[in-house]
């Protein structure tokens, strides 16, 4: 043990990871040996001969594998984040074995007994509001994962659970491939239109590969958004349009044959349950409540999203016109652009040229400064997992330490393609405090110098937008581990990260980036436009993932996708933010029949926003205050409604969103 840092005791500031002495080699027997200690503490709780109360059966829960947790965190980390040779190779077997040990807890009949006994006299045993609601957490969660099932059942359950660890890893492993091995090189004469700063990106990539003076791109969201967008060539447009839209379709790194069988062993899963699609099964413990509610909600939006879509392509069409062009799906953004620089006096690569990735990453530490009293001092003696990687010192206003936060921003081969945050260590009290550890992700284009590197505004947003979850997981106050930050309903945790994008095109902050008053108002005016073509891309994802898990048959995913897109009615020059083959949200992470919960959440957050929208109110300290203890510090101590209420003095309301997406007259 002492010679795996894994599980050796970390010296370093924080006791953050010290990912400058772990390699691969490390994980298998570190994760062994973690294993069997969690195991040992499972069979002393289930073996027990006391009563079962809280602090016998639920508290030494809570604390057990603390080992297993860090080496999970770390390996999980790197697997998204830096995956090199080593690490992909052992992905499925840890994916694989942390499935399987999981599930064994869960079925062992002596735990869950202990576990029931606590919950049926959890009424009667005068506990705290918080511990109340983990107890409930505990034994629902045994319940999800099959605890009240007969042996049979659980030996078939276990190996669907396994199957789709399996095939979850598989499916990113192939969604990475393709995006690695794809790559269009251009010349000078093909990237006329494209910003200066995205040039320069593109042609260090082919330098590097003894291509001076050309140009490589590659299937990273903000190399396809910059082409699409701005590229005057339209058979560039077309290329990157066609290979980014059809990754793992069919190619050498086909996921339909995955897609298909995720999906039947999901509604499985959910059948021996006793539900009747894995969407019911899913949404039982979200805000929602149930598919109807969220697809409800979703048809509320979608109308319409798709009537002003139609009318912002006739829009487009007037001015594709002039070049004898008939709108087409590679055409959206590039005639977009146009309309925003000419009704709206709106220069996209203008704007980028202001917004330097250190800076808006400044801008983000300042709006919590002044919303929340932070500070952030950056760490250049905390270890990190790559070069890109910055560490930041988190303080309150009193100084005092509130946790640790990692920023990588920068798109690479070892890492998975979108943005996210995560955390290596979770805020809680249980034994004295524990801060919490948390990184945030993204995929942005590299300049030459990285000092250089510029955003797009929507860019920003993302940057905001993972920012808000880690404020999330950083400002979590509660007791219990499982509880902290964003352990919440999925379609609760995106309100947080939804609700600190408005921050990002607030005049005030925008000034901070040297913008006139005329880009500030033409960023207001014309952003708007194309909110039809954007809700039209996220509602139909997330109406087809419902959809799909609503299946009761067997399910062909290029069939499904055409025949729910062709029901729809989805206009001909739009489609899917996330096709089913390359939808890592779905079958590559946890949002499998939830990825609605992006627009759920949206209706918390532009309600929640509208507090701050009144003049003078943008930067209330009270206010802001009031949204950290009700909303970010709770975590998942109370139902989320009731922080949600606690915070707005009544139940979300839909009509800020649609007035925010223009989908209201």
């Amino acid at each position: 043990m002492s010679l795996n840092p894994l599980l050796a005791d970390w010296d370093t500031p924080f006791g953050a990871p010290p990912f400058d002495l772990i390699e691969a080699g490390h994980v298998l027997p570190a994760l062994e040996i973690a294993m069997a200690e969690k195991m040992a503490e499972i069979r002393a709780i289930a073996d027990a001969t006391g009563p079962a109360t809280f602090d016998s059966v639920i508290a030494p829960l809570e604390r057990s594998g603390a080992a297993l947790a860090k080496v999970g965190r770390v390996f999980w980390t790197l697997s998204s984040a830096h995956g090199d040779a080593g690490i992909r190779a052992i992905e499925a077997e840890v994916s694989e074995r942390m499935s399987v040990h999981g599930t064994a807890i869960a079925h062992d009949p002596a735990l869950f007994a202990r576990v029931a006994a606590v919950w049926q006299a959890r009424e009667l045993a005068g506990l705290t509001a918080e511990q109340l609601r983990l107890v409930d957490n505990v034994y629902h969660g045994f319940i999800n994962d099959g605890a009240g099932l007969e042996p049979a059942d659980k030996a078939r359950f276990a190996a669907i659970d396994a199957r789709l660890a399996a095939l979850s890893v598989a499916f990113g492993q192939n969604v990475m491939g393709a995006v690695g091995d794809w790559s269009l090189v251009a010349d000078e004469a093909e990237v006329d239109g494209l910003p200066q700063a995205v040039r320069d990106a593109a042609g260090a990539r082919a330098a590097t590969e003894g291509l001076a003076g050309r140009y490589r791109f590659t299937l990273d969201r903000g190399d396809f958004e910059a082409v699409t967008t701005f590229a005057t060539n339209r058979e560039l447009r077309e290329t990157m349009w066609r290979a980014f839209t059809q990754r793992c379709d069919g190619d050498a790194y086909d996921n339909n044959p995955l897609v298909a069988e995720i999906v039947a062993l999901r509604r499985e899963r959910a059948a021996l349950l006793g539900h009747a699609t894995y969407a019911d099964y899913k949404l039982v413990d979200s805000m929602a409540a149930s598919p109807g509610a969220a697809h409800a909600l979703l048809m509320r939006l979608w109308a319409p999203a798709r009537a002003k879509a139609i009318a912002e392509t006739a829009t487009l069409q007037l001015l594709a016109d002039r070049d004898g062009v008939t709108i087409a799906p590679w055409d959206w953004r590039f005639y977009a652009e146009q309309v925003r620089r000419e009704e709206y006096a709106l220069d996209a690569a203008a704007v980028r040229a202001l917004l330097r990735v250190e800076a808006v990453r400044a801008a983000a530490f300042d709006v919590a400064g002044r919303l929340y009293g932070l500070r952030f001092v950056a760490r250049p003696d905390v270890p990190v997992y790559h070069p890109d990687v910055a560490a930041w010192d988190v303080r309150d206003a009193a100084g005092e330490a509130v946790g640790l936060l990692y920023t990588d921003y920068f798109a690479r081969p070892t890492k998975h393609g979108g943005a996210w945050m995560g955390s290596l260590r979770v805020q809680e009290r249980m034994d004295g405090p524990v801060l919490p550890i948390v990184y945030t992700v993204a995929n942005f284009s590299k300049a030459p110098v990285a000092a250089d590197s510029r955003l797009s505004l929507d860019e920003a947003r993302t940057l905001f937008h993972e920012f808000g979850h880690a404020l999330h997981a950083l400002l979590s106050n509660v007791t219990y581990p499982s509880l902290a930050g964003t352990a919440v309903a999925r379609d609760f945790v995106e309100f947080p990260s939804k609700f600190m994008e408005h921050w990002i095109v607030a005049p005030e902050v925008l000034r901070g980036f040297g913008m006139d008053d005329a880009m500030i108002a033409a960023i207001g005016a014309g952003d708007g436009f194309g909110q039809g073509f954007s809700t039209v891309e996220l509602t139909g994802s997330s109406i087809v993932d419902l959809a799909l898990h609503r299946a009761t048959e067997p399910v062909d995913a290029p069939a499904f996708e055409a025949a729910m897109l062709a029901e729809l009615q989805m206009p001909d020059a739009i489609v899917l933010r996330h096709r089913l083959p390359h939808f890592t949200h779905v079958f590559d992470g946890g949002y499998a029949a939830a990825y609605y919960s992006y627009l759920w959440a949206e209706v918390l957050d532009e309600d929640a926003f509208d507090s701050f929208a009144e003049p003078g109110r943008l930067f209330d300290r009270g206010l802001a205050e009031r949204f950290r203890d009700e909303v970010l510090a709770r975590g998942d101590s109370r139902d989320p409604m009731l922080s949600f209420v606690a915070f707005r003095g009544r139940g979300p309301d839909e009509a800020p969103l649609l007035r925010q997406r223009g989908l209201v007259g």
